[in-house]
């Protein structure tokens, strides 16, 4: 069976999932969406009696169905093999009377490993026998980087550039960018925001001229970014696995509803939430946690998505976004898949910076998300209390979906908050919400002193940076980043 793709702006075109994937985003702009989302679902007993490796093919199986099994068991197996330190891969702990889903186990420390350590498989299985040389362009807010470009490295017949926004990163998030080898990998900071980075990329995709120069030398840009539906699938496998895991531990009765509170700043996240709920998971709330940047619980509460506001550097860098990419695919299915409006909308945000959902669509989405905001301060109480009262060492991006998830009401649902990275990406700044002095001290000092004073490990993965040599260090424009994906095109690709 093979499910069609198309543009959330427009149904004319279609593609299957391998060339979606390919490439990345819509050729007007909008994102790849299936209108067969949920018209299958998953049996969630047979889900609840298998691991996560058997779940994962599951999932894949159905929302990228033109893939062979196969080639899927391949791709699974790869992806979540030795390079991750938990054979649960995504394990489920407890968090006081919640619970904590722990998706920073894989090779990077984050859980963008989960989709990014299979993207680069389901890539190189959807180009067999295509000639065409792929360059992956990407932009970070701090934990995409590393992951594109750890799962890319030394992928033959690939590339991939990250542009990462000039010292707006932790200390850790840019070494594990600048120290990375492979011959086919471009790093480069950017002058500006994530914003910035992003957006530029998105014009990059749509620059003509650049693709037909790059096409004469039989090359081709994707995305490595959640709007790459490659990326949002693999994501949904934690969702139900982490159900199963509830199941198994007698927590939830097979069919009992459980809420999901997750970080989120670019919506892929909590996107693969929904998309699980449309694939039969038993979701009663999904809660959207944001940082001081909190243009997602202002939409989410008034309807008004408004990027026009100042933007805050926060202890959550990865959440430091003002313009959330994939709440163009909600829109989309919360308005019965009306292409029209999700282009009328995008080209308002565009224009103006601003747009209005209709009533409708706004009450078909707040039937199953909820939201929430923590500020820095919000943030470091919620990392000490944590610690002391929980003796569960968290980083600052967990810590607000935690704070969050503490303002919602409890109603004997089981809950279940996302853990995205590991406390020890963010040394510095946990260590100082626990009342440690940080003045003068450089990421791998804080590092070793958070290890004294909780008595827990750094991962490897972070620990060993201190030995690496930057071997990245550009710095452009805005401005200059389609020239930098250029000639990184013509060093990798000569």
């Amino acid at each position: 069976m093979t499910t069609f793709y198309h543009s959330t702006r427009s149904a004319d075109d279609s593609v299957t999932s391998k060339q979606a994937i390919l490439t990345g985003i819509a050729p007007d702009g909008g994102l790849y969406v299936s209108d067969g989302l949920g018209e299958k679902t998953l049996d969630l007993a047979g889900v609840c009696e298998q691991g996560f490796h058997d779940t994962a093919r599951l999932v894949l199986g159905t929302l990228l169905p033109d893939y062979a099994a196969d080639e899927l068991a391949g791709c699974v197996d790869a992806a979540y093999g030795a390079q991750w330190d938990c054979e649960a891969v995504c394990p489920l702990t407890p968090l006081g009377t919640d619970w904590l889903l722990e998706l920073y186990h894989g090779p990077t420390c984050a859980f963008k490993d989960v989709a990014l350590q299979m993207l680069p498989r389901l890539m190189s299985v959807a180009r067999a026998g295509d000639g065409r040389k792929i360059m992956i362009v990407t932009a970070t807010s701090g934990d995409t980087g590393k992951a594109a470009l750890d799962g890319f490295a030394g992928v033959e017949g690939t590339g991939v550039t990250v542009f990462y926004p000039d010292g707006k990163v932790s200390d850790i998030q840019r070494l594990q960018m600048v120290t990375q080898l492979g011959g086919n990998v471009a790093v480069c900071a950017v002058r500006g925001t994530f914003d910035d980075c992003q957006g530029e990329v998105k014009r990059i995709f749509a620059d003509r001229a650049l693709a037909g120069r790059l096409a004469e030398r039989d090359v081709v840009l994707s995305s490595a970014n959640s709007i790459n539906v490659g990326r949002l699938a693999p994501q949904v496998t934690y969702y139900f696995d982490s159900y199963a895991q509830l199941v198994r531990r007698g927590a939830v009765a097979m069919g009992d509803e459980v809420t999901f509170c997750v970080p989120t700043g670019n919506f892929g996240d909590v996107l693969a939430g929904y998309y699980a709920k449309r694939l039969g998971l038993p979701v009663r709330r999904l809660v959207v946690a944001s940082n001081a940047n909190d243009v997602l619980t202002d939409f989410l509460t008034t309807g008004t998505y408004d990027r026009r506001r100042d933007f805050h550097k926060t202890i959550s860098p990865s959440m430091d976004i003002l313009v959330s990419s994939n709440l163009e695919r909600l829109l989309y299915f919360a308005s019965d898949g009306d292409c029209e409006l999700v282009a009328s909308l995008m080209g308002e945000l565009a224009e103006k910076g601003a747009y209005t959902v209709p009533a409708a669509v706004m009450d078909e989405i707040r039937s199953t998300f909820s939201c929430g905001r923590a500020d820095d301060e919000d943030t470091r109480e919620t990392i000490r209390d944590t610690w002391r009262e929980l003796d569960v060492l968290i980083d600052p991006h967990t810590a607000v979906a935690k704070h969050v998830l503490d303002s919602v009401p409890a109603d004997g649902t089981e809950r279940v908050c996302l853990s995205t990275a590991s406390p020890y990406k963010f040394s510095s700044d946990v260590l100082a919400a626990l009342g440690e002095v940080t003045d003068g001290m450089n990421g791998f000092a804080c590092m070793d002193a958070l290890e004294r004073l909780t008595g827990t490990t750094a991962p490897t993965q972070l620990s060993g940076l201190r030995a690496g040599e930057v071997l990245h260090d550009d710095v452009c424009d805005r401005e200059r980043m389609g020239a930098f994906v250029e000639s990184a095109c013509a060093r990798v690709f000569l």
